[in-house]
């Protein structure tokens, strides 16, 4: 009997061992766990717990707890890369105390998703940055964190993962089209991710993010006083026949600032707000001068996020 005791109490440890073991984050996942019992424990309690200040307040006779409330929601998806090597680098990163960086998720090059934290959690993510009069977007946001070095292109299985992601998440928190942003969009001075070969475009046209409309932005030319194309490649004026004529650009109705501003923009630097447009909308040239093809994508837009 007492072999047998011994038997079974072998075979329990082992295989506690081996659970562990086959998880590497099985250690981070356990402080995990604490810390979400701690919150919980925070928001149970009623009343809160009195600091000092709040002491010195002078409370009525009764509680009164509101029976109408619910969870903050997130508003804003912000799309990252990682700028590392690997998926698994990127988790431990995740997991150190010291890096104090996060992410709600992680998806890898071969489309496998890693929830690190749950939505209505506060990641860090976002860091300092500003959208619109936002400028604590850690707090009302969702970070998608994409395994890239920064220059590589973004693998097809990644971005069927991101699209069906994305699904969820929309239908999950009610997040507008326009609220599906970068990072450098949010802070153009000091991020630039995700890189220029992100298809923003794409993820438009499933109603992640807004794009413009491109017939309304290329030049176009009549011949003979009837439509006879666009200039969607450079053409020189020599190779026009005579009837011919270029249709006159229309301008931006307002000034570039105002309407980086009213797209999202953070304009205080406004080369860097240029290069964050032209990083996501333009994707080419990404540079602070604006071109005339530049101007009226960013006239087309800017009427969008009116």
């Amino acid at each position: 009997m007492k072999t047998l005791r011994i038997y079974l109490l072998i075979v329990l440890t082992s295989g506690i061992l081996v659970s562990c073991s086959s998880n590497p984050y099985s250690k981070t996942n356990r402080v995990h766990k604490q810390q979400t019992k701690m919150y919980a424990k925070q928001l149970q309690e009623f009343p809160p717990q009195m600091d000092a200040g709040a002491q010195m307040l002078n409370f009525g006779e009764h509680q009164a707890g509101t029976t109408n409330f619910n969870l903050r929601k997130p508003n804003y998806v912000i799309i990252h890369h990682t700028a590392q090597n690997s998926t698994d680098h990127t988790l431990k990163t995740f997991t150190l105390p010291r890096t104090q960086v996060s992410s709600h998720y992680v998806i890898g090059r071969d489309g496998k998703v890693y929830q690190m934290l749950n939505d209505y959690y506060r990641a860090w993510h976002a860091g300092a940055g500003k959208w619109g009069n936002s400028s604590d977007i850690n707090s009302s946001s969702i970070g998608i964190e994409l395994d890239n070095n920064g220059f590589e292109e973004f693998s097809p299985l990644q971005i069927n993962s991101l699209m069906e992601l994305l699904k969820v998440l929309k239908e999950r928190h009610k997040i507008p089209d326009a609220n599906f942003i970068g990072h450098s969009d949010i802070a153009p001075s000091r991020k630039v991710d995700p890189n220029p070969t992100f298809p923003w475009k794409l993820l438009a046209e499933e109603g992640f993010g807004l794009w413009y409309e491109e017939p309304a932005v290329t030049p176009q030319i009549t011949i003979d006083g009837r439509p006879g194309g666009d200039l969607s490649i450079e053409v020189s004026e020599n190779e026009l026949s005579p009837n011919t004529k270029i249709a006159e650009n229309s301008p931006l109705e307002v000034s570039p600032e105002i309407a980086l501003r009213i797209i999202g923009y953070d304009t205080s630097n406004l080369d860097a707000a240029i290069k964050a447009f032209k990083l996501h909308f333009i994707q080419t040239e990404v540079n602070g001068t604006l071109t005339d093809y530049d101007l009226r994508v960013l006239n087309n837009l800017y009427k969008k996020y009116m």
